[in-house]
């Protein structure tokens, strides 16, 4: 094995460059056929590139404030990241006036979330090649400046082309940050630092519709984008002093002929055009049209050839499937997705819930979210001390799949005129579930294969994430809306045979036209409210049963051991 001072000389096509402290980077110099994962050793377990040595720290940081400034700034770019996911939910109407625009309503969430989740993928492969350190500033620079259009926007379609630009920029700042504290830390380290930024993630995720609900009644829709540059750009300079990894320097030409350029095209085709239809669906076209029947269709396909092109013919592939070649291996994937699943559809339709139920304002049904989210950060801090100081996550699995099933299913037992105790003690079981969750199923994913996958690992952890949290809502409002078209009728019966208001609150109007229940005489109200209650009520079941889904996949999950030396 080569000491840390050694040099160790990395093919791409042929030798064109070499990185010093053992850093491995991509292998990409063989046929994709031959790329499998290293043999098994003798206690059948998954063997590593090397065996790191007390001196092989190189990575490590060890001043104090340098760990301090780094984890800093990289929890400032994962809080922008979710910030936009979700802080433009509750300014989207002062937006629309404002362009006069009813098509924005749909797009000016969708450009982000489309490009969010489309691009993930492709930043662990990018970063492999030409390093952590500029991807992220590439990353971070590509977010401010779609920012900054989003804040000068004169017209709609100049605030989508930079909505498209933050989720371009979005997605790579928040995985780049997992695969950068993963290169910084050894795995039993790093759990306590994924913790925290994945409770950034979440409390973003979490408080952006309030942020967004203050900036569009207080001061201007526009804050919601002003807002990213003073903070990115703190960031940003933070982490051009302070981040010290190191940069392969493959030469530019030698690195785009490296890229898997035909599974990019293939995943990014795949991504798009099923989240379309996804956007899509029953909102501008019904889901029987011709369009969403072909979007969903051919995404289906795409996704096959990429699954095609992946395993047979990438030399480098952006996913490689043998993360996923056994079922001990693609559990942690699947746990950390229903996972994902239900915490943002927690997060977005409790607000509905206090709303449309409680009567509570948008702005104080924001509020409500508090129990969710401040258990949730507390659950994740203990769970990564837990698992730094022990090595183990199974544990923390099992015990927090249980809580997230018990909070989401007591949810179903809410009555219509609970007390909000109830509520709170059931979302800080949820909460609770979700935060000692929120890290151990990459760390479990990222102790079952080598240091050479961790950054495919982690851009797959987050192409994952994406794509829960852009289904998870669309599904909770197909199950909601279909659940409000079928009580229509018996609506309509008990206001007395006034389909007038009944209509308002069919389908996919009911969830627009929340405010509207204020406006009515209060027995009017009661009987709306209540068939809220119960259309939200199937919107508990379904995310209880991806609950026990995840909780049955767990079983699968295999413990490895987290070890305390850094390989990166």
């Amino acid at each position: 094995m080569a000491s840390a001072t050694q040099t160790q000389e990395i093919e791409i096509g042929a030798p064109v460059f070499t990185t010093q402290n053992n850093t491995i980077g991509p292998d990409i110099s063989t046929n994709s056929s031959t790329r499998k994962p290293p043999p098994p050793t003798a206690n059948n377990e998954q063997s590593t590139d090397s065996v790191p040595t007390p001196n092989q720290t190189t990575n490590t940081i060890n001043n104090k404030t340098t760990i301090t400034c780094t984890i800093l700034s990289l929890c400032l770019s994962v809080l922008l990241s979710a910030l936009d996911l979700t802080i433009i939910t509750t300014a989207i109407p002062s937006i629309v006036g404002t362009f006069n625009s009813a098509t924005g309503y749909t797009w000016i969430g969708g450009a982000y979330t489309l490009a969010y989740a489309a691009v993930t993928p492709i930043w662990g492969t990018i970063a492999d090649i030409w390093g952590r350190k500029p991807v992220i500033l590439i990353a971070m620079a590509v977010f401010l400046g779609g920012s900054l259009l989003c804040a000068l926007a004169p017209s709609m379609d100049v605030l989508l082309a930079g909505r498209v630009f933050q989720g371009l920029g979005g997605s790579g700042m928040g995985i780049m940050v997992n695969i950068i504290i993963s290169d910084l830390f050894s795995l039993r380290d790093r759990g306590l630092y994924l913790a925290i930024t994945s409770l950034v993630w979440a409390v973003g995720s979490a408080v952006g519709p309030v942020l967004g609900g203050v900036f569009a009644t207080k001061l201007s829709w526009r804050w919601c984008f002003w807002i990213n540059l003073p903070i990115g750009a703190i960031s940003f300079t933070v982490l051009l002093l302070y981040l010290h990894v190191p940069n392969p320097r493959t030469p530019l030409t030698t690195g785009l002929k490296a890229i898997d350029w035909t599974g990019i095209l293939l995943i990014v085709g795949s991504a798009l055009m099923i989240l379309l239809a996804l956007d899509l669906g029953d909102v501008i076209y019904p889901w029987s049209s011709a369009t969403i029947i072909c979007l969903i269709i051919f995404g289906i396909l795409c996704m096959g050839l990429f699954g095609v092109n992946e395993y047979k013919l990438a030399r480098n592939p952006v996913i490689p499937f043998w993360l996923f070649s056994s079922p001990t291996k693609a559990a942690p994937y699947i746990v950390f997705a229903c996972n994902n699943y239900v915490f943002i559809g927690l997060a977005y339709y409790l607000p509905l819930y206090a709303q449309s139920v409680l009567g509570a304002s948008a702005l104080t049904s924001g509020l409500y979210l508090l129990p969710l989210i401040v258990s949730c950060a507390l659950a994740a801090a203990a769970a990564g001390v837990y698992m730094q100081q022990t090595g183990r996550y199974i544990p923390v699995m099992y015990i927090a799949q249980i809580l997230l099933m018990l909070g989401t299913g007591l949810l179903i037992d809410l009555r219509f005129e609970t007390s909000l105790t109830r509520l709170i003690i059931f979302q800080t079981l949820a909460g609770i579930g979700v935060g000692m969750n929120i890290e151990a199923p990459i760390l479990a994913a990222q102790a079952a294969t080598t240091v050479r996958d961790t950054a495919a690992v982690t851009a797959t952890m987050g192409f994952v994430r994406s794509l829960a949290t852009a289904i998870a809502v669309v599904v909770g409002g197909v199950v909601f809306q279909n659940e409000m078209t079928s009580a229509n009728g018996a609506l309509t019966d008990r206001l007395g045979g006034d389909s007038t208001i009944a209509k308002e609150f069919n389908g996919d109007l009911a969830a627009s036209n929340v405010e509207r229940i204020g406006a009515l005489e209060e027995s009017e109200q009661i009987i709306v409210r209540e068939t809220y209650f119960q259309a939200l009520r199937m919107v508990w079941v379904m995310y209880v049963a991806f609950a026990g889904l995840a909780s049955v996949i767990t079983l699968f999950v295999r413990a490895h051991d987290l070890r305390r030396e850094n390989e990166g």
